[in-house]
């Protein structure tokens, strides 16, 4: 068997090199859809997979709210690192997490938390 297969953070089955999907959830593992090699979840810890869109690709209104997201892979934790300033510290980065706490008919809730200082806010969609 061959080792993990890795370029950058995706992460590539050994067996037959198909591109594996990130695991949802409480996965504990991922299966391969091209040969049915099963990965480990854990093999997806700790690695920062860094999502950024083409400028063109936003209507003029949304190109102005377009911001760089990193999904951070952390046992039992799956946040995004987000392009948000502090309003504690005015650090530049923040973590983020969207839960609906209001009713199902009123937009959700963007929870804030400075990766710097720690600070927590929050802002309703």
């Amino acid at each position: 068997m061959v080792a993990n297969r890795r370029a950058g953070s995706l992460l590539f089955c050994p067996d037959c090199g198909t591109l594996l999907d990130v695991p949802q959830g409480d996965d504990t593992s991922v299966r391969c859809d091209q040969c049915g090699h099963e990965e480990p979840a854990s093999s997806y810890e700790n690695i920062e997979i860094t999502t950024r869109s083409h400028p063109e690709a936003f209507p003029s209104s949304l190109r102005q709210k377009r911001k760089t997201q990193t999904k951070v892979h952390e046992a039992g934790a799956g946040r995004l690192k987000v392009t948000e300033k502090c309003p504690e510290c005015g650090h530049m980065e923040a973590y983020s997490e969207e839960k609906q706490m209001r009713s199902a008919d009123e937009g959700s809730t963007i929870l804030y938390e400075c990766a710097n200082c720690k600070h927590g806010w929050r802002t309703n969609n």
